[in-house]
């Protein structure tokens, strides 16, 4: 095993080789009826290649082979020698006839391929299988689609809301590093959402801020700090969680109904899937809130004092940075109680105190982050770095204790 965990045979610096993927590449002896070794990839992020083409699957291996792990990474020369043996060549007899796999330590910098002349003739399909190429493409297409929005307000607002809260959750997707499909965020920001334009919303503002004292200030009220903590934990944070955290609850019950693959590409496993889920569930309830509350009330109340044009502009400055705001926001609360749900479903026989711990800070943090917006707005500063920093700190900690560690994909992001 090749790679930059530390139980690979062959383990690589990781803070070095950072195109490295944790468990690259595997060489190992081929069946016992065919002599000889083979290089298998390991699902490697950056691809593994043998003579400087892309190596899909496994290959047998010959003397003298160059092993590259990632274009322009560690490289690598195969060297063996088979011993003659009457018998058919067992893995065990042939492990071993392998000498030596040494690093090449310098390139030779006269030779130039054609793959290196033009590069997307070898590179061309890896393309479509790595994080370089998607995102330049919907940003593309998004960029053209505001361009034919251009004066219409609704429309570009919605364009640019979608490509946002889009590339937030695509940051926190890498950060997580485990596959999940795209129409699974999909239907859980849609679930989301139609759960706040639903009958559960307004039975929510009943309790949590009709019955428990969540009631939200007044305009000109005069509050303390802390009373007005005490309602924003009801009335925001313990009642915004909840309805959040309803599209989680629904992914894991239906994941346990459902048989393989479906089960595991949809339903909540471990807290990887909860943080992903919950991410997208926060994508869902901001957008809607934002474009669907906020920016209509400032439009219309700015409307009567300088006009429609003045209006659309404050509209669009509001929208910006509260949607580049979500990753501190709503995604990092319902993201962090994802990774509860998740870890609850690894824990059962402690899932109702990690679920109350989860629920409590999650709502903590939203709390504070409303009532901070009344005192400072550095404070405000500090209350999103904060709630940033625990959803990625239980990142962090999904990964380490992930189930499928093996099968994440890698991700080092400065």
């Amino acid at each position: 095993m090749i790679g930059r965990d530390p139980s690979c045979q062959i383990a690589l610096n990781p803070n070095q080789y950072l195109i490295v993927s944790r468990r690259h590449a595997t060489i190992r002896p081929c069946s016992p009826w065919k002599q000889g070794w083979e290089i298998c990839d390991l699902n490697s992020i950056n691809g593994t290649y043998v003579n400087g083409y892309p190596l899909r699957g496994c290959c047998q291996l010959h003397a003298g082979d160059r092993i590259e792990l990632g274009q322009d990474g560690p490289q690598f020369i195969f060297e063996c020698q088979f011993s003659p043996s009457p018998s058919p060549v067992s893995p065990v007899s042939s492990a071993s006839s392998l000498t030596s796999v040494s690093v090449i330590a310098h390139k030779t910098p006269d030779t130039v391929t054609f793959s290196q002349l033009f590069p997307l003739a070898s590179t061309g399909q890896d393309l479509t299988q790595k994080a370089f190429l998607r995102p330049a493409i919907l940003t593309v297409v998004f960029v053209v689609l505001m361009f034919m929005a251009v004066g219409q307000a609704m429309v570009f607002n919605l364009l640019l809301a979608t490509y946002l809260t889009g590339a937030a959750s695509y940051f926190v997707y890498q950060l997580c590093g485990k596959p999940k499909p795209w129409w699974v965020f999909l239907g859980c920001a849609i679930a989301t959402g139609l759960i706040l334009t639903s009958p559960l919303l307004p039975l929510s503002i009943i309790v949590f801020r009709d019955i428990l004292p969540g009631s939200l200030p007044e305009e000109g009220e005069l509050i303390s700090f802390t009373s007005l903590l005490i309602r924003m934990f009801f009335g925001a944070g313990l009642m915004e969680e909840l309805l959040k955290a309803l599209p989680i609850i629904g992914a894991y019950f239906l994941g346990k109904l459902l048989r393989s693959p479906w089960r595991e590409q949809i339903g909540v496993w471990e807290p990887l899937d909860g943080i992903l889920l919950g991410t997208a569930s926060g994508v869902g309830f901001t957008l809607l809130e934002t474009l669907g509350q906020y920016v209509p009330d400032i439009i219309d109340n700015v409307t009567f004092q300088a006009g429609q044009g003045s209006a659309q502009l404050m509209g669009l400055q509001l929208l910006i940075p509260r949607l580049l705001g979500s990753v501190a926001g709503h995604i990092a609360y319902s993201g962090y109680f994802g990774y509860f749900i998740g870890l609850s479903v690894l824990k059962p026989r402690k899932a109702w105190q990690i679920l109350a711990t989860g629920y409590l800070c999650a709502a903590i943090l939203h709390a504070l982050w409303n009532a901070s917006g009344f005192v400072s707005s550095l404070l405000l500063a500090v209350v999103g770095i904060l709630s940033y920093t625990c959803l990625a700190a239980a990142i962090l900690k999904a990964r380490a204790i992930s189930p499928t560690r093996s099968q994440n994909f890698a991700t080092r992001l400065f």
